[in-house]
């Protein structure tokens, strides 16, 4: 069985809830990614969100918004979703089908290890099995 943990990348980077878009920005270039998930220090550094390079363009940027004004926190919005290390790729896709996610972090022994992104699902589906998912994520 192909788990959560063997097709994440592993090591993703936190960014803590009080720091500025500016700086998320800044971490997401440097680690070349697109998303960070988010802490929040006054809850045992739990995973409260996940920030994108979209969302710091849509909802700060184009709203005239100063990112180095606006914290990562203040974008965070709903319940974040993500999965067991030990959860199988089927249960990955019900996931980021069901909730229409591109990003999914993956815990293991309450810890996030890894972030599974479209890229690491499309190196392990058929070709089938990925027009099924793109088509589900995407569907508007």
């Amino acid at each position: 069985m192909t788990t959560a943990k063997d097709i994440m990348s592993p090591g993703a980077q936190w960014i803590p809830a009080s720091e500025t878009l500016d700086r998320a920005a800044q971490m997401m270039r440097d680690h070349q990614v697109g998303a960070l998930p988010v802490s929040d220090p006054n809850h045992d550094d739990r995973m409260c969100g996940i920030i994108t390079d979209r969302d710091i363009v849509v909802k700060c940027i184009a709203e005239g918004h100063d990112p180095a004004r606006v914290r990562c926190g203040d974008l965070c919005e709903g319940t974040p979703r993500w999965i067991d290390a030990g959860s199988d790729v089927s249960a990955v896709l019900r996931e980021m089908e069901g909730h229409r996610i591109k990003r999914l972090p993956v815990i293991e022994d309450k810890r996030m290890i890894g972030m599974i992104s479209e890229a690491d699902i499309a190196r392990h589906l058929t070709d089938d099995q990925l027009a099924e998912f793109v088509q589900r994520v995407y569907a508007g």
